[in-house]
């Protein structure tokens, strides 16, 4: 029956503890361990029940506890303490508050398809959304002005669960959202703020739940209304399931719909950060809405906009790019085409490539970098793969020129150090270290650590995941129905004083989760040395539709029950943020192993070395930027193969002869008081030197710094004296696309023979014919470095040439010079 009213239940709280309701709303929390103590002491069983939930534990709790709690001075004084330390954290001087002053204007909007924030709040798969989870923790203690924007899904991404046989089963749990650390935003008169599109099928709705992290509020959309149409309340109902039309929906939703959501709540923005193409439909609303406020064209709207767009591209690959097809573009943008003033294709000539066949698809990255004036990479290697892969778009332009740069990844050090190695932080490295994570000075005290204390704390956490993998362990087996014997010997499985290797992602092929089983006998070998015992801890999901992926599973689970590997190898079933914890604090060896150049940059390593774990990894992403043999080690040296097979061989060799002849010798070697010290020195290394580099304050300073405040202070400039400059742009470039191809080079000559010696400089000419344009309007540049065996020039530099006659008829005479260096066959080209 359907209710003819309804209405939300909180918590009731005696006075004295309502500050536990501001704590739990507010997701400070999640990396403040003294908050997360004192909903564990309130009632241990029932943190674990609600999966750290304290909205929902708070409605739980018995009214008899709550009562003896006031009693209870220890606990009050706790709440105090807490209370007070998030006081102090909201109203506190940040860092960009210091150096920009309480009153710049700068207001960023951060767009992401997902965010992992805590495991209670399902709105993640993996490592894209805990790093904008990480993301806006960080903008939260340098004080940024920004928000965040999103989808509140109704059933998350998904659960997992194996079968008897290993094959992964999904199961959808629906989200009571009046239950967790969310409000619903609401106007003066007490009514939910809501929002409308309107979808081929007619208008959609949706409402706003808000999420308070810091200083930081997120803002999720949510579409499951009675108003709205069955197929349409469903709209937010899945993180990445669906179809290909689902997706395009969810996209127009997040991208189209945040930004009215932003107006709604009357929250103005100039700076707008695209976390993956997911939301670029935010960049077409931005124009559409400036088109209506100030009644300009397209293309002046769009380079008011565009100068204020950031994007992050996290995908190394052309086939994790969203498409859609043309069919599906008319079906839900033809009422917009008008409205933003250009044709149908004009509007697909924004998500393609040049000179493309007519039934090209749409390409949501390509809409974002044609609609940003910042586009980055995720690590450094990442910037020069993203430079081939677009390079299409930017046509005979040098690779290295191609205006696409990077900011590596971090992680928020607060959130995923250890409650035990926090404690050493603050006793040996000092508190500065939660302020001032990407202060290079403060994590080289952490060579003061006694090795024993270091070493008796990582042991410690290595002895509480074993706990938690039996558990976890226990509880798979009874669900698959095991005989009680099996699920008996749950309770042997893992030595919490053997060397521990953790492997844990997404089951995506290429990151090859069985590359470590590729020899099974070879690895039996290895791990048949009772006096040099490792284990193995994986967890992971493949995507639903990802067979391929769910076949790895399989193929682990039946080798995991061989008898060489029952008792030391395990899988952990429905990976999330609460498994990643106690994996990254707990085991000794962290192991990556994508084919290279397919992993963007990955932050799981991170999270494992600034908890003293040691990276064992394929050369990719962030561990190619930040590998040394003095943090870890190297599988391989970044060679390249066409033979994926022969590469998995190599490959998997190279681990084994690491764990035979580096890592397990090293481990196991123990002086009188059984303490490694060489592995601790490694350990020492690994935390002073990941620790202020991969860290999310520094990348969102970065990020601050290189691209917010700049595109603001562009932004404010174009909007000058009624968008004059940018009216002026606009024309200038019209005038530039109109004439450029009447330009031509009439001669270019070089003054020196075709041998020069080290040392000389060699003067450049050319005359330019530029008809109706100037020296003003263009650049000309002498572009020279060295030729490779397929003559071209490689690595190359430029050089500017300047203007030194007019020739009359159009004709410029250009020179410039270049500086011959070093010997061997150069070439230049203008």
């Amino acid at each position: 029956m359907k209710p003819i009213q309804t209405f939300t239940i909180v918590p009731t709280l005696p006075e004295k503890l309502q500050p536990l309701k501001e704590i739990g709303y507010n997701l400070f929390w999640t990396w403040d361990h003294e908050a997360i103590d004192l909903f564990r002491r309130l009632d241990r069983e029932l943190w674990e029940e609600t999966k750290h939930n304290p909205v929902k534990m708070l409605g739980k709790v018995k009214q008899n506890r709550l009562e003896a709690l006031l009693e209870d001075e220890g606990f009050l004084a706790h709440l105090d303490r807490v209370y007070n330390n998030l006081q102090n954290y909201l109203s506190g001087l940040t860092w960009f508050e210091k150096t920009y002053g309480k009153e710049h204007h700068l207001k960023v909007a951060y767009f992401s398809a997902e965010f992992g924030l805590t495991e209670c709040l399902e709105t993640y798969s993996g490592g894209l959304g805990v790093l904008a989870g990480d993301h806006l923790k960080s903008a939260s203690d340098l004080g940024i002005p920004m928000v965040g924007v999103g989808l509140l899904y109704q059933m998350g991404y998904f659960h997992q669960y194996l079968n008897a046989d290993g094959w992964q089963g999904e199961s959808y749990i629906e989200n009571d959202f009046h239950t967790m650390p969310i409000r619903l935003q609401r106007n003066e008169d007490d009514t939910p703020i809501k929002i409308g599109i309107e979808y081929p099928g007619g208008m959609v709705k949706a409402q706003i739940w808000r999420v308070k992290v810091g200083r930081v509020d997120l803002f999720l959309l949510d579409t499951n209304l009675q108003e709205n149409l069955p197929e349409y309340r469903d709209i937010t109902d899945e993180l990445y399931g669906g179809d290909t039309e689902r997706r395009i929906q969810q996209e127009i939703m997040l991208g189209i719909g945040g930004i009215r959501a932003l107006k709604a709540m009357g929250i103005e923005c100039n700076v707008f950060h695209m976390n993956e193409g997911h939301s670029a439909f935010l960049a077409l609303e931005r124009i559409r809405n400036t088109i209506m406020q100030l009644h300009c064209t397209f293309d002046e709207a769009s380079e008011l906009t565009k100068s204020g767009n950031i994007f992050t591209t996290h995908t190394p690959v052309p086939a994790g790019i969203d498409r859609f097809s043309v069919q599906l573009i008319d079906k839900y943008f033809t009422p917009y085409y008008d409205e933003l003033k250009i044709t149908k294709n004009d509007f697909l000539t924004l998500g393609r490539k040049k000179n493309v066949a007519k039934t090209e698809d749409f390409s949501m990255a390509i809409l974002a970098i044609n609609l940003a004036s910042h586009i980055n990479g995720v690590s450094k290697l990442h910037k020069h793969i993203s430079r081939d892969m677009w390079k299409e778009l930017w046509d005979k332009i040098p690779i290295n020129e191609i205006p696409i740069t990077s900011v590596t990844n971090g992680i928020h050090i607060g959130t995923w150090i250890s409650r035990d190695l926090a404690t050493l932080y603050d006793r040996y490295v000092g508190p500065a270290w939660r302020k001032k994570p990407a202060d290079q000075t403060i994590w080289k005290r952490v060579e003061s650590i006694p090795s024993e204390e270091l070493w008796r704390t990582h042991e410690r956490r290595r002895e509480r995941l074993v706990a938690f993998a039996r558990r976890q362990l226990r509880k798979q087996l009874e669900s698959q129905g095991a005989l009680p014997s099996e699920i008996e010997m749950a309770d042997e499985v893992l030595n919490p004083e053997a060397l521990t290797i953790g492997f844990a992602r997404r089951f995506a092929t290429y990151k090859r989760a069985t590359l470590l089983l590729h020899d099974p006998v070879r690895l039996a070998h290895i791990m048949r040395n009772k006096d040099f015992p490792i284990q193995i801890i994986f967890a992971g999901k493949a995507h639903p539709k990802d067979n391929p992926g769910k076949e790895l599973i399989r193929k682990l689970i039946h080798l995991a029950r061989m008898e060489d590997f029952r008792q030391s190898i395990v899988f952990l079933e429905d990976y999330d943020i609460n498994v990643a914890r106690y994996l990254v604090q707990g085991v000794d060896v962290w192991l990556n192993t994508p084919r290279r150049y397919m992993e963007a940059s990955g932050t799981s390593g991170m999270k494992a070395g600034a908890n003293g774990v040691i990276n064992m990894s394929i050369l990719d992403g962030w561990w190619d930027e930040a590998y040394s043999p003095e943090i870890g080690w190297s599988i391989g040296f970044g060679e390249d193969y066409t033979d994926f097979d022969y590469q998995d061989d190599v490959e998997s060799q190279a681990i084994y002869n690491l764990l035979e002849k580096e890592v397990i010798p090293l481990f196991y070697d123990r002086g009188r008081d059984n303490i490694p010290r060489e592995w601790i020195h490694l350990m020492k290394n690994s935390m002073s030197r990941i620790c202020p580099d991969f860290n999310t304050n520094r990348m969102v300073r970065e990020y601050s710094e290189r691209f917010y405040l700049p595109a603001f202070k562009k932004f404010a400039l174009l909007n000058e004296n009624d968008q004059q400059r940018a009216r002026e742009i606009t024309g200038w470039k019209a005038n530039i696309f109109k004439n450029w191809s009447k330009i031509k080079f009439v001669e270019t000559s070089a003054n020196g023979s075709i041998e020069q010696r080290v040392g000389a400089e060699l003067k450049i000419d050319a005359k330019v014919f530029l008809d109706s344009l100037t020296p003003e309007d263009i650049c000309v540049e002498i572009y020279h470095g060295y030729i490779n065996p397929d003559n071209k020039i490689v690595d190359g530099s430029i050089e500017q040439m300047r203007c030194v006659e007019e020739n009359g008829n159009g004709v410029y005479s250009f020179t410039g010079n270049i500086i011959c260096k070093t010997s061997g066959l150069y070439g230049y080209t203008v």
